[in-house]
């Protein structure tokens, strides 16, 4: 028996959505209550520190807070992301992205396809706001259907303010007329392409903009720029075996869970800065 929930007709037009724009929202994802409640254990991690989560430990923070680990086996998620890709699921990367309030920080338009190694590109990012993500805040934005067709060509800027780790960024003009606003009440969630064209603004609201990315593959998927990737099954069976499987946190900052989430940030930092 499947473990989605939803409805094959659901489960069809989600997926015949989605194959023609390249991404879907709002869904539902975590209860506000659930969000809410990463968000509190985020920010107390955060004083506990002295000092905002960096860009190391926003990479699979799921490695080190087990209520990352529980938000990425929901099941909600978990049957929208199925109707998409399939009922064997990996966990490959989680990623917290952070903009402070007034903060320059932003994401230039990029297609992510082009630097993570990925092969077939079978990748959805199920992205989960833990706070508002509204236009004012720096919300994500989308050109639909630009995930049909070749990958555009992109730089490496490694700008300053901009939060991708390399400042990568599309080389072609973008007509941003015609983007769409990914606009999240905390605990919605999108889903989009592996291939989409997408990025945004800096946060011009009086809030932080706090959201979840988290990145599923079926687990037929292999990685084509560097051995060691590791992921992690959360539905379904895994009949390849490509990825090392990364180790489930106990518990929250845990010395373990510190130690497996800087083994597997060291691997992907060396294929994604290749």
């Amino acid at each position: 028996m499947p473990d989605t929930h939803l409805p094959p007709a659901v489960r069809e037009d989600m997926r015949a959505r989605y194959r023609r724009d390249g991404y879907l929202f709002p869904l539902p994802g975590l209860s506000p209550a659930i969000a809410a409640d990463a968000r509190r254990r985020i920010e107390e991690f955060e004083r506990r520190q002295g000092r905002p989560i960096d860009k190391a430990q926003r990479h699979k923070p799921h490695l080190m807070m087990r209520f990352l680990d529980e938000a990425i086996r929901s099941s909600t998620v978990l049957d929208a992301v199925e109707a998409i890709i399939g009922p064997n699921i990996l966990c490959w990367e989680t990623a917290l992205f952070i903009k402070e309030a007034g903060d320059p920080a932003y994401i230039s338009w990029h297609q992510d396809a082009t630097y993570w190694g990925l092969e077939p590109f079978d990748v959805v990012t199920a992205w989960i706001a833990l706070s508002p993500s509204t236009l004012e805040s720096g919300c994500m934005r989308v050109l639909p259907g630009s995930h049909v067709g070749d990958l555009a060509p992109h730089i490496d800027t490694f700008a300053p303010n901009n939060m991708l780790s390399r400042g990568q960024e599309l080389a072609v003009k973008v007509d941003e007329t015609k983007a769409v606003n990914i606009e999240l009440a905390p605990g919605e969630m999108s889903l989009h392409d592996v291939k989409i064209a997408h990025g945004s603004d800096p946060n011009r609201a009086t809030d932080r903009r706090i959201g979840l990315a988290i990145r599923y593959i079926p687990t037929h998927v292999k990685q084509t720029a560097g051995t060691g990737d590791c992921a992690m099954l959360v539905r379904g069976v895994d009949e390849f075996g490509h990825f090392e499987p990364d180790p489930r946190p106990t518990g929250d900052f845990t010395p373990e869970g510190f130690a497996a989430h800087k083994a597997a940030r060291d691997v992907r930092m060396k294929i994604m800065m290749r």
